[in-house]
């Protein structure tokens, strides 16, 4: 008797180590202190049954692009016209939604900037280059209302956090930038002008576009498909949780490093303000109508030469 229940043991531990064994990993490249650790982190163990998880730390968003291109991840979390660039020079990276959240004009609580018009003559920051996408979209709002933005305002460009200490020290007027840093300085008594959700609406994009989304090559992602398709079903669930329970958004706040209630509350509206709420044909060609116009607003610098959004840039979960 003692040795059948040694060997029924044996053989759940062997079916056990085998199971774990044919799960499959998904080497995900996540900037520290991003929202993509959050997600994550509120992924309980009962929605992994098919994949679990190696997460690699990267410095910034060019790390990452590094990383999956020279395989050492299998994912990240980038932008879907990088995505559409790369496959028009035969690459087959594809792009699953992560969020539509973008960014925001902020400007002081006691501003007289009350619309785009009032930016004449002031000075802008503007989070990113030339080329930001939240940059070209808003001079394209600014020049249905007759105004040129390049020519109409004093550009100041830099990195995100630079641009907030900008406007905090009083050197520029307003700041365009992306929307955790426009959270923050709401929390600080800043005021949003207008989000990028409200610029799209301004350019007749009516249907919810994604901002960024997880990237990851098309070949691998066939060869994992049940895993890959059970990690974003996961990550949709875990994004309810932290909008919907507070002890799983509690478990996050650690890693948003924002110390204050206000700034803690303005984040996860900002973060689950972001959710996808559909992911079908009308967003997808609201995403292609947006490529037409980024291509051209960019010169196609922004999204390479080709004038379409390249096939196969969206993946679809079956």
């Amino acid at each position: 008797m003692k040795f059948k229940f040694f060997y029924i043991a044996l053989s759940l531990l062997v079916s056990a180590q085998l199971w774990a064994a044919e799960k499959t990993t998904i080497r995900i490249g996540v900037q520290a202190f991003g929202t993509v650790d959050w997600e994550l982190s509120a992924i309980p163990n009962d929605l992994a049954a098919d994949f679990q998880l190696d997460i690699h730390p990267l410095a910034n968003a060019e790390a990452g692009k590094i990383a999956l291109q020279s395989g050492a991840v299998d994912m990240i979390v980038s932008d879907w016209l990088w995505v559409s660039k790369l496959r028009a020079t035969g690459a087959d990276f594809t792009f699953y939604p992560y969020s539509t959240a973008s960014g925001a004009l902020v400007v002081p609580q006691n501003s007289a900037i009350h619309s785009l018009a009032d930016l004449k003559g002031k000075r802008l920051g503007i989070a990113g280059g030339e080329l930001d996408k939240n940059w070209l979209l808003l001079q394209a709002l600014a020049h249905k209302q007759q105004l040129d933005l390049s020519t109409a305002v004093e550009k100041v460009f830099g990195a995100p956090p630079l641009i907030s200490e900008q406007i905090k020290q009083n050197r520029v007027d307003a700041v365009l930038t992306y929307w955790h840093f426009a959270a923050r300085l709401e929390a600080q008594g800043y005021k949003p002008l207008i989000n990028g959700k409200g610029i799209l609406q301004g350019l007749g994009v009516t249907e919810a576009v994604p901002s960024v989304g997880y990237v990851f090559k098309e070949s691998w992602a066939n060869a994992h498909k049940q895993a890959v398709n059970s990690f974003f079903k996961a990550s949709k669930q875990a994004k309810n949780r932290l909008c919907t329970e507070d002890a799983a958004w509690q478990k996050a706040l650690p890693l948003t490093k924002a110390d204050d209630a206000l700034t803690q509350n303005n984040l996860r509206r900002g973060y689950c303000d972001g959710a996808i709420g559909q992911w079908g044909k009308p967003q997808q060609e609201a995403a292609t109508e947006l490529y037409s116009l980024l291509y051209t607003l960019s010169n196609h610098q922004l999204t390479g030469v080709s004038e379409k959004l390249s096939a196969g840039t969206f993946w679809t979960i079956d």
